[in-house]
């Protein structure tokens, strides 16, 4: 199930929230901690109007909410919401103690058991734990404390590391007795948690529309770009892993295109900070290939059992795959950055190339063009860096403040670094640069779709090309590697 937290401050917006996401969503979580005083008195009715299985959860601050009441003050407002409406589950936090729930009344009214209320009610409890900052030593043991209570479990905790996403999808297996639970990583490790939530033995993922809790994704992506509420057993799982990772356009490569040919598989980013770690993950979940990005196309290498020529010659590795119990490694960067240049180079319109940057793209993008017979030099920033690769490139180097007595004789400029990308998008690594001919100019970058440097690229007359040619060639290869089939030419790539 995918569920709605909603974040507006009205009933009236909230069911607006609802309706602009009724098509990707499964059941809504009304926060009643969001929800201005005067709109309390009414909550009851949002069930019955937004008509899907609701969860009332009245946040406290110290897990994120906006609830500064007591807990007992706030469980006597949440059970005379619930009581008085037709929810199908209420959030209970798992440290809230019994005497905040026996709730006396007024006057001389008996006290009131409220969980013994929501049960004689049919109302689920879901009793849940958070914690903001890490994931508790005791993960295992206070989820199978909690279900033991006969309350469905939700752990929400925040990753750090790779090795603790590892830990994550362990509990799948670990805790498989335990039916129904939910398991929420948040923050930018846990992204993949939300998305493959099922590969985690969650019965549900919460989504929203302003990230009321780090790491979450929108309904409309969880459903219609990663399908991921149709994964099961037998779904092939792909990604992408780099660090950082999460402004990745790749998904929207991957998954129009295996829903195109139904291919049951998904393509989800991984924030990785050690790769060797990532490979136990992908033995864990059985990953069947993966695309690799910066800082990691080098730090694959070693726990490869086969690479292409291309890998060899550039040493660096952008795509991985499971090939007969091993992994294979390619280099689909050196073809999808020729794409757009090809036939320039063929004709002769591009000899002499100008490279800014001297990381793995920058290694790729040399040995693409040294292999075309095109005479290459490298700028860095770093200058010691730019002598590095150009000796390994059979290439030239300048210092990057000294460019400019090349440019009457640069046919092209690669700008391989991540320096223009959004949100930075006022920075321009060649802003001293002089285009005294007019030539190509081959930004890397792809959001913006036209950056500081192409614009004034152009507005000096030269042929600009952005990076979005090039993703999207190179991760058609890509999707060539992971499925044995072309890309469907009917599929319109919106990055």
């Amino acid at each position: 199930m995918i569920c709605l937290t909603t974040t507006e401050s009205t009933l009236t917006e909230a069911l607006k929230q609802v309706e602009r996401n009724r098509a990707y969503i499964d059941m809504v979580e009304l926060r009643l901690d969001l929800l201005d005083e005067d709109e309390l008195s009414s909550a009851q009715i949002f069930p019955r109007l937004c008509a899907l299985p609701t969860i009332a959860t009245y946040r406290r601050v110290s897990d994120g909410g906006k609830s500064q009441l007591s807990d007992k003050n706030r469980m006597i407002r949440l059970r005379e919401i619930v009581l008085q409406g037709d929810f199908s589950y209420v959030d209970i936090e798992e440290d809230v103690k019994k005497s905040d729930l026996k709730i006396k009344g007024e006057d001389d009214l008996p006290r009131y058991d409220f969980e013994n209320e929501l049960k004689l009610k049919g109302i689920k409890i879901i009793r849940s734990f958070h914690d903001m900052e890490k994931l508790p030593a005791n993960l295992f043991s206070l989820v199978t404390k909690l279900a033991k209570k006969g309350d469905i479990p939700k752990i929400a905790v925040t990753p750090n590391t790779i090795v603790d996403v590892v830990t994550l999808f362990r509990m799948n297996e670990e805790l498989k007795d335990i039916k129904e639970k939910i398991i929420i990583g948040m923050g930018d490790y846990g992204v993949c948690t939300r998305i493959l939530y099922k590969r985690i033995g969650s019965i549900l993922t919460f989504a929203s529309e302003n990230e009321i809790a780090p790491g979450q994704l929108s309904a409309k992506s969880l459903k219609l770009l990663y399908r991921a509420d149709q994964v099961n057993s037998r779904t092939n799982i792909y990604g992408i892993i780099g660090n950082p990772v999460l402004h990745t356009a790749s998904p929207k490569i991957h998954n129009p295109g295996f829903d195109a040919i139904h291919y049951n598989a998904i393509y989800v980013p991984f924030l990785v900070d050690k790769v060797r770690a990532f490979f136990k993950l992908a033995e864990l979940i059985k990953i069947h290939g993966f695309s690799v990005t910066v800082p990691h196309k080098r730090d694959v290498l070693p726990y490869l059992g086969k690479i292409t020529r291309e890998v060899k010659q550039i040493g660096a590795c952008n795509t991985v795959t499971r090939i007969q119990g091993m992994w294979k490694g390619t280099n689909t960067d050196y073809y999808g950055f020729l794409s757009p240049i090809e036939t320039a180079i063929n004709n002769g319109e591009i000899k002499n190339a100008l490279i800014i940057g001297a990381g793995g793209a920058a290694r790729a993008v040399a040995w693409a063009l040294r292999n075309h017979h095109v005479k290459v030099t490298i700028a860095n920033r770093t200058f010691s860096k730019a002598q590095l690769l150009a000796s390994e490139t059979m290439s030239n180097c300048i210092e990057i403040d000294k460019i400019n007595d090349l440019s009457s004789t640069i046919d092209l400029v690669v700008q391989t670094t991540v320096v223009g990308m959004s949100p930075n998008i006022d920075e321009d690594i060649l802003e001293n640069y002089e285009f005294i001919k007019p030539c190509y100019v081959y930004d890397l970058v792809y959001k913006p779709e036209v950056t500081k440097l192409l614009k004034r690229a152009q507005e000096c007359g030269c042929k600009t090309i952005n990076g979005s040619q090039m993703l999207i060639e190179q991760g058609k290869l890509q999707f060539e590697s992971f499925t044995g089939y072309h890309y469907p030419h009917w599929v319109n790539i919106d990055l």
